[in-house]
């Protein structure tokens, strides 16, 4: 494996003391939205949740300690692909010959959600590659219209590329979930497989498809339905009018902590709050709410048609997102393997990262133990 060293700098996380402290000035003069009593929740984000998380970043949260720190075991780099900064930490196996792992992070998490895998699967022997993408946390803003999941997909076939892997697979969650499959449609002479945690694929619209629906199926689909209904309106602004919530949520921490907690609900407060201060400090709330209007506004070609072919896996946690196998095998021509696991929620890879990790590389090692080495 090699490098290319001119297209490659090193590129450790900071956060100046000017930053910090501004950020704490900010949580102190918060002024919190009125509440009805007895119906905080009825709403949307709790106000009482806001002002736990707010009082946490400032009487318990330590970004050197609780995140720098976590960072810096790790080396780190960016690089410009497609005239857009991509910054990724690259932790290395040992191994001459080992297989990179590309993982992929979703809104509002970050890398920080993958931090908690990287040592078991460099213990395993694979290297791990984990970047930001363009317009979330350490990538900085987008500059251009355009970034979308197949862009960045692209972009991440060009960053293994640059890091010379010869053979890599591709892991993800959340958008990371829709951008992982894409590299393996790009990259199939290179990805030996694709390793997610949720599978996007919905009814098409044909009626046939929803006749014989097996009870587990439609309580699925009845899932999927109300997470829509009651909890969608985050995909609907963002994906028409991301810009007028930028505003506000560029100005305010306070903001920022209720709008992206809505979909970390249940999680340990560290983790919120690090990763919006990821967003906070990076200042790239508005672009990573761009990533959604992309999506929706697609500005290239369109996507092949036709299902993936890269060998597939899926991992996914009981009361996330739910995937239905039929609909999967339909948009993923080499599903193989499809796993349902009673614990992880939503970020596996933060609440059981040793559980996820075991997936990856079982998963892996049955697509590579066999291949020789490049």
């Amino acid at each position: 494996m090699t490098t290319d060293p001119t297209a490659i700098r090193p590129a450790p996380v900071r956060v100046t003391q000017a930053d910090l402290d501004d950020v704490r000035e900010r949580l102190a003069r918060t002024r919190f939205t009125d509440a009805i009593e007895g119906a905080d929740d009825v709403y949307g984000t709790p106000v009482a949740g806001v002002r736990e998380l707010v009082r946490y970043w400032l009487d318990d949260f330590d970004w050197h300690r609780d995140v720098e720190a976590r960072l810096d075991a790790y080396p780190h780099y960016e690089t410009e692909i497609d005239g857009q900064r991509v910054h990724f930490l690259h932790a290395r196996s040992g191994r001459p010959d080992a297989v990179g792992l590309v993982l992929t992070h979703g809104w509002p998490g970050s890398v920080l959600e993958y931090l908690d895998v990287v040592e078991p699967l460099t213990a395993a022997g694979y290297d791990v590659v984990l970047p930001s993408i363009p317009g979330f946390g350490f990538s900085g803003p987008t500059t251009e219209r355009g970034w979308d999941v197949r862009r960045t997909a692209a972009a991440w076939v060009e960053l293994m590329r640059l890091l010379g892997y010869e053979r890599y697979g591709a892991v993800g969650n959340d958008g990371g979930s829709m951008i992982s499959p894409e590299v393996g449609r790009l990259d199939p002479e290179h990805v030996v497989g694709v390793h997610v945690t949720q599978l996007f694929s919905f009814p098409s619209g044909d009626p046939a498809e929803l006749a014989d629906l097996t009870p587990d199926e439609q309580a699925a689909l009845a899932h999927l339905t109300w997470f829509w209904d009651t909890m969608g309106a985050f995909n609907v602004l963002q994906s028409q009018a991301p810009q007028t919530l930028a505003h506000a949520l560029a100005d305010s921490p306070a903001g920022l902590l209720g709008w992206n907690s809505q979909l970390m609900t249940g999680l340990d407060p560290a983790f919120v709050v690090a990763n919006a201060a990821v967003y906070w400090f990076t200042r790239t709330t508005g672009s990573s709410l761009r990533f959604y209007y992309e999506m929706a506004h697609p500005t290239a070609p369109a996507e092949p048609a036709g299902p993936t072919t890269a060998p597939t896996a899926l991992a996914a946690a009981r009361g996330d997102f739910a995937s239905i196998r039929r609909f999967a095998e339909r948009d993923h021509a080499d599903l193989r393997q499809w796993t349902v696991y009673d614990d992880g929620g939503h970020y596996q890879a933060h609440v059981a990262p040793q559980q996820l990790a075991a997936d990856v590389v079982g998963f892996f090692d049955g697509l590579t133990q066999a291949v020789p080495a490049a």
